[in-house]
């Protein structure tokens, strides 16, 4: 397998590994490339390069990217069920499905993002608490092992299958992905959107909508004392319609914006005007699916906006018990940091999860994004206790600066999954930036 040296990094782009990359065209060279592949610092596997940290990176070893293992093996149209290399990526699966009337069960927040990458995180979307996570609708897939052995995974399977699902990679090289898509009525979601003027008021709304097949609310991180926690709520549901999408009008951020660009006061001014954009007494519209699954992918190459210093996102979850005042203390936090950007998303979780290491719970999740600067890490560790002390956790697809220490305490199942590891890979074959940086290479 050819490999050329690359210098790979996570969305965030404030995390680079230097490394031998390979991008294998064809199954058999892949496999073989894999199971050859185990000097000091072994292999990772990276796809379509939408984690934000460095769950998929490598420092001076080997990653295998997978975004050219890209086939759709078949679709049963009685069952929905359909099998796809794990290469594939949302976009494709909209485009070749929707028109026949089904849609991905469950999508993360961008299309560019990979199938593989959503069996690795367990990726959740604006349906959690309705429709689970993504590995609740996976029904098999094949692995392939570390010491070469090749096992077809079902749910019944039990540990391997928990370990790998939200593994990150981390158990073997998923060559074949089986789930269940979705039936769906049309080509379009309609959209109610909400104002809320503070917290109370978002979370009394969050409660009202909980019934509602798809919610998601932005949030004003910016605003401070009785409007602490405005934002808008926006609830959908399926139409009955035409299955066409419009032509997509995709534009490119064509540079790094300079460092002062995004400050206090330009962000500010953006929340003030996202918030009115939307009447007092709300609005209703008809979105097709594209844009109200993956608004920010009209936008290539939306992470030059922070400019070369990039940017890291906190996403956490906290239990609903816990979360009212949980949430107010991390907007407290971020609003007198000054540091928050305009993208800050509020949504609620169900119980649905189908690995150890799988990030939902039911509750509240709220993710944003830093420009790098300094003090960030010293932000970045205060929100985590807070999501520690509140009985939460945060998302490892999102991570760039949680430690050790609190991991553990944030999965408690973790010591399952370091069990399976270790009878699968007791070399430490597949590793990580992440898995290092977490002792995820640990023993049991």
């Amino acid at each position: 397998m050819r490999k050329a040296a690359l210098k790979l990094a996570g969305w965030g782009r404030t995390t680079y590994a230097a490394c031998e990359a390979a991008r294998p065209e064809r199954f058999g060279e892949a496999v073989a490339g894999f199971a050859a592949d185990a000097g000091q610092n072994g292999i990772c596997l990276y796809g379509a390069g939408r984690s934000y940290g460095d769950c998929a990176l490598n420092s001076g070893g080997t990653a295998l990217i997978t975004t050219r293992l890209d086939r759709i093996l078949g679709f049963d149209a009685q069952t929905g069920i359909v099998q796809v290399e794990p290469g594939v990526d949302f976009r494709r699966l909209m485009e070749v499905f929707l028109p026949r009337g089904w849609l991905a069960p469950v999508t993360p927040g961008t299309g560019f993002a990979t199938v593989g990458g959503a069996v690795a995180h367990d990726v959740h979307g604006k349906n959690h608490e309705l429709d689970g996570s993504f590995g609740q609708h996976v029904t098999a897939f094949d692995l392939l092992l570390p010491d070469g052995a090749r096992r077809t995974v079902v749910p019944a399977d039990g540990d391997l299958f928990a370990a790998t699902v939200g593994g990150a990679g981390l158990t073997g090289f998923i060559t074949r992905i089986e789930f269940r898509m979705k039936r769906v009525p049309g080509g379009a979601v309609r959209v109610r959107e909400h104002r809320a003027a503070n917290l109370a008021a978002f979370l009394s709304a969050m409660r009202d909508a909980a019934g509602a097949s798809y919610a998601v609310g932005w949030i004003d991180a910016a605003a401070r004392g009785a409007a602490l926690g405005r934002g808008i709520l926006e609830t959908a549901e399926p139409i009955e319609g035409v299955f066409a999408q419009p032509p997509e009008r995709a534009r490119r951020v064509p540079f790094e914006f300079p460092a002062f660009a995004l400050n206090r006061f330009s962000v500010a001014l953006f929340n003030e005007g996202y918030f009115r954009r939307v009447p007092p007494d709300g609005r209703t519209r008809v979105v097709p699916w594209r844009t109200f699954l993956y608004p920010l992918d009209a936008l290539h190459d939306w992470n030059r906006i922070y400019g070369r210093r990039g940017f890291v996102q906190f996403q956490c979850v906290v239990p609903f018990e816990t979360g009212a005042r949980a949430l107010r203390d991390l907007l407290e936090v971020i609003s007198a940091s000054h540091q928050a950007s305009f993208l800050a998303v509020l949504k609620r979780m169900g119980a649905g999860r189908a690995g150890f290491l799988s990030f939902p719970m039911p509750g509240f999740t709220l993710a944003l994004d830093f420009p790098r600067c300094a003090g960030l890490e010293a932000l970045y560790a205060r929100l985590s206790a807070i999501t520690l002390d509140a009985g939460g956790r945060v998302y490892l697809a999102k991570d760039a600066l949680l430690d050790a220490a609190s991991f553990r305490r944030m999965y408690p199942e973790f010591p399952h999954f370091a069990a399976v590891r270790q009878a699968v890979d007791p070399e430490r074959h597949i590793q990580s930036d992440m898995a290092r940086r977490l002792r995820l290479q640990d023993a049991p």
